[in-house]
């Protein structure tokens, strides 16, 4: 199915479904998809009972819509730039009825706080920031023809830096950060998240036992001056090439990641 963004874009669209089947996805068939490291934020976010839920950076909402399914009495707010991408994830917010407790914001993150406020994204709203930040800086990776997946994986101005920065502008004082990044940008991260949080909690995720890290999943809390813990790591896949049982039950909504 192709459907008209705007005037120029047109966008081919699949509906996938993730977390065991109950996840209903609407996306564009080429770029950027949603899929594992999605689902392992979403399975990190940790206790959101009755907390409003920021999805920063969202896509079609995939993060913060399985946070809004496992918890009914969950607010969602979807941040996203891309027109075309907001729309889709006002749409799978309907899909999965849980519209009436999420909200969508097209704003762009890295933007000054003046411009942030003007699109609605106010300061010191959230309760758990979720985010899973374009993993490359604008310069130091090939960028991709396609328009949305170079969105997703590139970004621009003032890079991880500034993203963190309105992560912790968004969360109210003791509120929760939760990301998921490449393994070798664990020292960008660290660099970016001192000074604002603390109590910084790191998982590595392993695509096999003995290969190294593929990413890392971290958590901090916004003003907190606890130190660093390094957890134990999450294999994906065994031997055989096969999800490993806990990544296996993760995937299918039944299991979480526990992160301090």
């Amino acid at each position: 199915m192709t459907e008209a963004f705007g005037a120029t874009h047109s966008v081919d669209i699949v509906e996938d479904r993730l977390v065991g089947g109950r996840l209903v996805l609407r996306q564009p068939r080429r770029g950027h998809r949603a899929g594992t490291d999605a689902v392992l934020l979403a399975a990190a976010a940790g206790p959101v009972a009755g907390a409003t839920v920021v999805d920063l950076g969202a896509g079609v909402g995939t993060v913060g819509l399985a946070v809004a399914l496992r918890v009914p009495d969950a607010r969602i707010v979807l941040v996203e730039r891309d027109a075309a991408m907001a729309a889709l994830a006002r749409e799978n917010a309907v899909l999965n009825d849980v519209e009436t407790r999420t909200q969508v914001i097209q704003a762009d993150i890295l933007a000054r706080g003046s411009a942030r406020r003007a699109a609605g994204l106010m300061a010191e709203v959230a309760d758990v920031v979720l985010t899973n930040p374009p993993f490359f800086e604008a310069g130091k990776a090939r960028r991709s023809p396609d328009e949305r997946r170079r969105a997703a994986h590139v970004m621009d101005g003032t890079g991880l830096d500034g993203w963190l920065r309105a992560a912790a502008d968004l969360l109210k004082p003791g509120g929760r950060l939760v990301l998921i990044h490449r393994a070798d940008a664990l020292a960008g991260l660290l660099a970016g998240l001192a000074g604002r949080f603390g109590a910084v909690a790191i998982k590595p995720v392993h695509a096999r036992v003995d290969a190294p890290a593929i990413r890392v999943l971290v958590a901090g809390i916004r003003g907190s001056r606890a130190g660093i813990s390094l957890l134990p790591p999450l294999i994906l896949h065994g031997a055989d090439g096969r999800f490993t049982p806990e990544a296996e039950a993760i995937h299918r909504g039944e299991a979480l990641i526990g992160l301090p």
